[in-house]
């Protein structure tokens, strides 16, 4: 059996298909949407009327791949985190053309959000399938989130730890706006960084598994303003960014020792994160763009899992 997964999350419209039988993701589609450039995001009445208009072709390009009359279930985000209030209008253009192939074909609908499809994305991706089954911390780190979560597999979450400001995302991108990339701006500033072979220490602001970010944005507009080039910009940032996923994950495991730490999130697939945390933190586990960026995989993943357990 398939099941289909639907995200609308701020940024990009997402499709996935996923094959119980194999195990493995049969196709993913994605498809960001359109910001002006200079800004820094989209009215929400904006992103959801992109949505709306992405979804069909997008659902084309899936069937193009994808046997979609075999699919079985079907999973969407429904809201950011499962937590009490997560709201935002741009996951109804998801809920509604879920709910309409799920109707139009009698066939289970799983709700979740957007959190737990990063999760089980990651989860998935880290090829140990005992995750699902036991604790871990994860650490989700995007242009909305910057959490430091307790879970049991991606259906229990706890936040035991964020950014009391800024979002790790939206300081990377503020950064690569402000350099005249194009929103949202994390893997061209990780490509520019990756220029950079200067030895930095970046200063960081944590407390415990909380942490401050409104402080990096001014500290990488002082770098610009005292002549450091755009290449060391990009790197000091991601490298502070590194630097408090660093001490947030250390000061978590001294509550939980022991767990296993996977990483999520579009901002954590870029290789100078990735390079600095797996020396610190060896056996963390680090999964590709494809599974840490937006994506549906993780819901249809999700809703493959729920339809098991009914």
């Amino acid at each position: 059996m398939l099941t289909l997964g639907f995200d609308t999350s701020n940024y990009a419209t997402s499709l996935a298909v996923y094959d119980t039988c194999s195990k493995e993701v049969v196709c993913d589609k994605k498809k960001f949407l359109p910001v002006r450039p200079g800004q820094l995001g989209l009215r929400q009445s904006d992103a959801l009327f992109h949505h709306t208009a992405a979804l069909p072709g997008l659902l084309e390009e899936l069937a193009a791949e994808a046997d979609l009359t075999k699919v079985g279930a079907v999973g969407v985000s429904a809201r950011p985190r499962p937590v009490e209030g997560s709201y935002m209008p741009c996951f109804l253009a998801g809920i509604s053309a879920a709910t309409a192939f799920s109707k139009a074909k009698g066939i289970p609908l799983a709700q979740t959000t957007h959190q737990q499809g990063h999760i089980a994305a990651a989860l998935y991706a880290s090829g140990d399938e005992s995750l699902f089954e036991r604790q871990a911390l994860v650490f989700h780190v995007s242009g909305g989130t910057t959490d430091l979560l307790l879970c049991h597999g991606a259906d229990k979450v706890e936040c035991i730890g964020t950014s009391t400001d800024l979002y790790a995302g939206q300081a990377v991108d503020r950064v690569g706006v402000r350099l005249g990339f194009a929103f949202p701006a994390g893997a061209q500033v990780s490509e520019l960084a990756a220029q950079c072979t200067e030895r930095i220490r970046p200063k960081a602001s944590v407390k415990g598994t909380q942490c401050s970010l409104s402080g990096l944005e001014n500290q990488c507009n002082q770098l610009l303003a005292a002549g450091k080039s755009p290449a060391y910009v990009c790197r000091y940032c991601l490298l502070c960014v590194a630097e408090t996923a660093y001490r947030m994950v250390v000061a978590a495991l001294e509550d939980h020792p022991g767990l296993p730490v996977v990483f999520a999130g579009g901002v954590m697939s870029s290789d100078i994160i990735q390079k600095e945390l797996s020396v610190r933190l060896p056996g963390a586990h680090f999964v590709p763009g494809r599974f840490s960026s937006d994506n549906a995989i993780g819901v249809a993943l999700l809703a493959a899992r729920e339809v098991a357990h009914d």
